[in-house]
């Protein structure tokens, strides 16, 4: 039985953690009103070299890219849409990705002053923002937009880490993106 109890406190636990990582992630999409999305079935890829990220760790990381569009193939799939060549798609999908240095100073409004012991204070660390446009290739004109931002401390240099990351931003964000009827 305690066993059994064990193995249950530490499911909920790691529930938790993977709850509060995704917390963390936030998720925004912009569809323009004049977009009508149901005319379109085919997607497919910016010509290569259209995805400098700025930061060459996931420029000169061609797993960072091939595991991206893998995962938005994967989720677009699952929704019905099919992918075609670049110039026969009725979207083609632009990437863009940053990673910046932010500072967080949620422990530093409070009414005590951080002592030695206290971890308490200004924190610097690395957000990522993920953004995936799909764009009328004829008009070159944007039809859905949708991106995630959080925290990517410790997963560029993590590749196991930055897939689960990457996996998770594309399913949050394209989960608004709409299904192929």
């Amino acid at each position: 039985m305690r066993r059994r109890t064990a193995v249950l406190g530490g499911l909920v636990f790691a529930g938790l953690v993977a709850g509060i990582a995704c917390m963390s992630m936030q998720v925004h999409t912009y569809v323009p009103r004049s977009a009508d999305l149901t005319r379109y079935r085919t997607f497919g890829w910016a010509p290569a070299g259209a995805f400098a990220t700025g930061d060459p760790r996931l420029d000169n990381n061609t797993l960072f890219i091939e595991r991206l569009q893998s995962a938005v193939e994967r989720q677009l799939a699952g929704k019905g849409w099919l992918r075609a060549a670049g110039s026969e798609a009725d979207l083609v999908i632009h990437f863009h990705a940053r990673v910046d240095q932010r500072l967080d100073l949620a422990d530093v409004a409070t009414s005590e002053p951080p002592n030695e012991d206290s971890d308490r204070g200004p924190r610097v660390y690395e957000a990522g923002t993920l953004l995936l446009d799909f764009v009328e290739p004829r008009s070159n004109t944007l039809v859905w937009r949708g991106w995630a931002e959080g925290s990517v401390e410790g997963v560029i240099d993590n590749q196991p880490l930055m897939n689960d990351k990457i996996d998770a931003a594309v399913a949050r964000i394209l989960a608004a993106f709409p299904a192929r009827s």
